[in-house]
């Protein structure tokens, strides 16, 4: 599903890279977003709904373009990715965000805060704010027009995120920090009191607690102190984000939204960025990156997946830059060169 905007570009590379890794693969292709607008009259059409049921997995690019305010909310694109991940369970969106040696100037913080970063931010997907009922803009007895929207969780959905958050600390440095509002809003204490019973059941991990703005301001301090990150889908979409940026462009971060089977959908976290589309300047590496992760997630094999990254790193390795990424000295290339630059990493592989 390319989507949108930049999408088809950067999914075009990732598929290079399919092909190369996985010969045998069988693909389809579905429309979404604008596309599924266009083809279908609707985000999400029934079509590609049913073939993401029956597939494996899900490689994603992205939805959205800069007319879409316009259009009803159940028309926008985004609104088919969220019918997405809801009718598959796609409850948590895991987002690293690691920083490549190489690219350790393009960050705009200082090199110490950001040399060594490796963190998961885990994004509840399937409650809160985006969600929760009642929604919408009303008018008021006096004519004034008022919007409502309700953050919502279930004790359910706070505990199947918490155990995602603690095993995967489990294979990584064993610690959980959950992020939350609780001093103010209610749902939040209940994620508290519900993400405490659980980790009693992970004593080998360390968990803690922060409230969402001190969790972003440690983010952008000391962002090395974090392991795995948990929290609600809106906190967590804005952290998320945030955290691109730690590692010099959002164009380099993978994300994989994943159930209770293998099943998953895998994108880049940039969105469509319309203003770019078209142009061969966009960087495919985070689509490439969750290939990867979809490797990894959905079809178990690990060693495939470290053939992508290890050859995405000999890629930056070797200087080749997008414009998001570029510094004097380095070199600069588009979109597809940057594609063909790992395959032909792939390949030198294994030749090797």
């Amino acid at each position: 599903m390319a989507g949108d905007g930049i999408g088809p570009e950067v999914v075009a590379q990732a598929v290079k890279v399919l092909r190369h890794v996985l010969p045998q693969a069988e693909t389809e292709e579905a429309p979404v977003g604008l596309a599924g607008i266009e083809t279908r009259g609707v985000p999400l059409p029934d079509e590609t709904l049913a073939l993401a049921k029956r597939a494996d997995a899900i490689l994603f690019g992205a939805v959205g373009g800069p007319d879409e305010a316009s259009l009803p909310r159940e028309q926008r694109p985004g609104t088919g990715l969220l019918k997405l991940r809801k009718e598959l369970t796609l409850f948590a969106n895991f987002r690293p965000a690691f920083m490549f040696p190489e690219l350790i100037g393009a960050s705009t913080l200082k090199p110490e805060i950001v040399d060594g970063l490796d963190l998961v931010i885990l994004r509840e997907l399937n409650g809160d704010i985006y969600f929760g009922e009642p929604r919408g803009i009303e008018t008021g007895p006096s004519g004034e027009r008022y919007g409502i929207n309700t953050m919502r969780y279930t004790e359910s959905e706070v505990e199947r995120i918490a155990h995602a958050a603690f095993q995967a600390a489990r294979r990584r440095r064993g610690k959980v920090c959950s992020v939350d509002k609780a001093n103010v809003l209610e749902t939040m204490q209940l994620w508290r009191e519900v993400m405490t019973r659980v980790g009693r059941e992970y004593p080998d991990v360390e968990l803690s607690h922060l409230f969402i703005d001190a969790a972003a301001m440690t983010l952008m301090r000391a962002p090395k102190q974090f392991d795995v990150i948990v929290t609600g889908n809106m906190f967590g979409d804005i952290l998320s984000d945030a955290a691109a940026m730690l590692t010099g462009s959002i164009g380099m971060l993978p994300s994989a939204s994943l159930g209770l089977d293998r099943k998953g959908l895998y994108e880049p976290v940039h969105g469509s960025a319309p203003d770019i589309a078209g142009q061969d300047i966009a960087n495919p590496l985070a689509a490439i990156l969750s290939f990867a992760m979809l490797l990894r997630e959905s079809l178990g094999l690990e060693d495939k997946a470290q053939e992508v990254e290890s050859a995405v790193r000999s890629v930056l390795a070797g200087g080749y830059r997008t414009a998001d990424i570029y510094q004097p000295g380095t070199h600069r290339v588009g979109t597809e060169e940057m594609g063909d630059a790992v395959v032909q990493a792939l390949q030198a592989r294994r030749a090797a």
